[in-house]
């Protein structure tokens, strides 16, 4: 793609342009190591990194354009440089502008809240596939538009990105994007620019405050989303968060409610929750799902309301939501002939984690309620000590490992976690992930359930800055299949 670079600054507000405007771009980047030749480079100040500090590196890879807010000391005449007061606004708006702007032409739905973002997006995007709506989706586990997946590298990624495969959406014929919005993305303007159909809240409790550094930040990051929509734009949000009224306090969209326990426009009665699935009743009709507990019963009913208020008929569309499975790594049953249940899911919250092992209670199984986790290194330590109050409270047995350490002693994370758990008769330590999974199952009863939880989809772990190749569900039927030969 080449585009005018004066088509591309339209509606910049810079303070200031220096060198050649007569310039054809071919590409955009904000990481040095990717710029070719003819690209504009924007100098990003990130949380650990300045963009600034590598404008020369990008210029000796052929970047014509600097997009910066402090202009270098050293100024190359042959280079373009764009003054402006804030470079992520301006990678936004340029990106908006080099891909056509894409937002305008595509629905693009947002869902945002500590957890069930994945979830959602998976199902909406799911459901309007088996409808035979052409629909792309930007998750954690994966990008994707109609049947080709992208690899994901952010549960959100940045404006270039993001505009990048909007645009390629548009030109796949897709009527809706269905997307995760981070707390991270929002604060960071990720986001900013792009024009929203509707936002989606699913819930809130306390996680990323090694980022936001209290929860008040935190809640107001999502809440931004709704503040950016306007009268044309649609709120979805979840009526039995106590917080939903403070997430649409200045939201001048129109709002929709869904609830179970509050009466809200969109509802559900649980009628049956087992480890096989649930059956709800929803518009006077009941349905069997796929998907299991409580949690889900909000997540089926989020996709639901937010299908009939986008424009689906009520006809024919519980008979597919009844058809729909759960994301990799989102309480995830493991089939097995033989030995204990087995659940993988993605829970690394205090909150996420009290959800999936509530839900295993409320199956009344004969067995032991096994609980198998760590924690992340390097961010929100705080959240540790409750995650292994949760734990103590749920389980019959602990298995505390590693989980991402990054450059922690994985001792210390675990030892964190140990403090929240009061009997620490049920408490095993064996931070080798891989061992602890195996010994769990070993000497696990048939009738016992094992929750492996923290890392769900992922396909590696994290150590000193080095991603080691490691899958859950991978190294489960692994050992399912030892023990069943």
């Amino acid at each position: 793609m080449k585009k005018k670079m004066n088509q591309i600054i339209s509606g910049l507000n810079e303070i200031g342009i220096y060198g050649e405007k007569k310039i054809i771009i071919d590409g955009i980047v904000n990481d040095s190591r990717k710029v070719q030749k003819n690209f504009i480079y924007v100098a990003i100040i990130g949380h650990d990194l300045d963009g600034h500090d590598f404008i020369d590196q990008a210029i000796e890879n052929g970047a014509s354009v600097v997009i910066c807010s402090n202009l270098p000391n050293k100024i190359d005449d042959n280079i373009t440089y764009i003054l402006v007061k804030n470079t992520k606004k301006a990678q936004a708006i340029v990106a908006s502008n080099f891909y056509n702007d894409p937002s305008n032409r595509i629905n693009v739905i947002m869902v945002t809240g500590t957890n069930g973002k994945t979830t959602v997006v998976s199902l909406f995007y799911s459901l309007f596939m088996s409808m035979k709506i052409k629909v792309g989706m930007l998750t954690t586990i994966e990008n994707k538009i109609n049947d080709k997946i992208y690899k994901s590298k952010l549960t959100t990624p940045d404006s270039i990105e993001i505009n990048y495969y909007l645009s390629k959406m548009v030109d796949k014929k897709c009527k809706y994007c269905f997307m995760e919005a981070s707390s991270h993305a929002i604060d960071q303007l990720r986001i900013y620019g792009i024009k929203i159909k509707a936002g989606i809240f699913t819930n809130i409790s306390h996680d990323h405050l090694d980022y936001h550094l209290n929860f008040k930040n935190y809640i107001d990051s999502k809440k931004k989303l709704f503040d950016l929509l306007d009268e044309k734009s649609i709120a979805l949000v979840n009526n039995d968060d106590k917080r939903s009224n403070y997430i649409l306090q200045n939201c001048f969209a129109k709002k929709y409610y869904y609830g179970i326990k509050k009466d809200s426009e969109f509802s559900t009665k649980i009628i049956n929750n087992s480890i096989e699935g649930l059956k709800l009743r929803i518009d006077n009709q009941d349905i069997i799902v796929k998907l299991k507990g409580k949690f889900n019963a909000y997540n089926i009913l989020c996709i639901y309301a937010g299908s009939i208020i986008l424009g689906i008929k009520k006809s024919n569309l519980l008979k597919y939501i009844s058809q729909l499975e759960s994301p990799k790594g989102r309480f995830e049953l493991i089939k097995n002939r033989i030995g204990p249940s087995i659940l993988i899911d993605y829970a690394h919250t205090p909150d996420a984690l009290e959800n999936v092992l509530k839900t295993i209670k409320e199956f009344k199984i004969k067995g032991k309620i096994i609980s198998l986790f760590g924690a992340g290194g390097n961010r929100d330590k705080k959240k540790r000590f409750f995650m292994g109050e949760i734990a103590s409270k749920y389980s019959d047995k602990i298995v505390l490992t590693t989980d991402n350490p990054r450059n922690e002693d994985p001792l210390n994370i675990i030892n964190d976690i140990k403090l929240g758990i009061k009997n620490k008769k049920k408490l095993v330590i064996n931070v080798d992930r891989k061992s602890a999974i195996k010994s769990t199952i070993f000497n696990a009863e048939s009738n016992d359930i094992i929750l492996i939880a923290g890392k769900g989809h992922e396909v590696y772990q994290e150590i000193k800055e080095i991603k080691y190749p490691f899958d859950d569900k991978l190294v489960v039927n692994r050992i399912l299949n030892l023990m069943n030969t």
